[in-house]
């Protein structure tokens, strides 16, 4: 995973600018995704609050034409939103579903292919609801006929067959 991590020097204490301060405390925050830190001016004794979180390197999608197009997370719920449109599926479970693929697209590198992303939603869509998985696998696939509906039920029920 590709990250980005910053480090301007010392903190500056936002009451009298001094960069001389200490940390006086810090916790985990925000369920594990930052570290709060207390910190104390060591000119003015002022108190004040930082915190510090992962600064992910940008990701970017190569389209099946090589066009580049920085990853757009409103593009990808929007995607998920319409193939989940008339279904029993909350907006946090869309969150969840766009967070996952992200994250697994991340575990790729900076830059994904369509493809990649494509096969990320699919994957996770699965688990959440099938006539959806479907409606997005028609767009994602090309579907043309009803046999390729047929097809991929078929694949579906192979893959598990608890399920379908």
């Amino acid at each position: 995973m590709a990250v980005v991590v910053t480090y301007p020097g010392r903190m500056r204490c936002p009451v009298c600018r001094d960069d001389d301060t200490k940390v006086v405390d810090s916790r985990v925050a925000e369920e594990h995704t930052a570290i709060r830190r207390r910190r104390q001016c060591l000119g003015c004794a002022g108190r004040f609050t930082t915190f510090e979180r992962v600064d992910h390197a940008a990701l970017t999608v190569v389209k099946s034409d090589d066009s580049v197009q920085p990853f757009d997370r409103q593009k990808l719920i929007a995607g998920i939103s319409a193939a989940t449109k008339g279904r029993d599926v909350s907006p946090d479970v869309l969150e969840e579903v766009a967070s996952a693929v992200e994250d697994s697209l991340r575990l790729q590198g900076s830059d994904v292919s369509s493809a990649n992303v494509g096969l990320a939603v699919l994957q996770q869509l699965r688990g959440v609801d099938e006539v959806a998985y479907l409606r997005f696998a028609s767009v994602y696939k090309h579907f043309d006929a009803a046999a390729d509906f047929h097809r991929e039920i078929e694949l579906m029920e192979k893959a598990d067959p608890a399920t379908v």
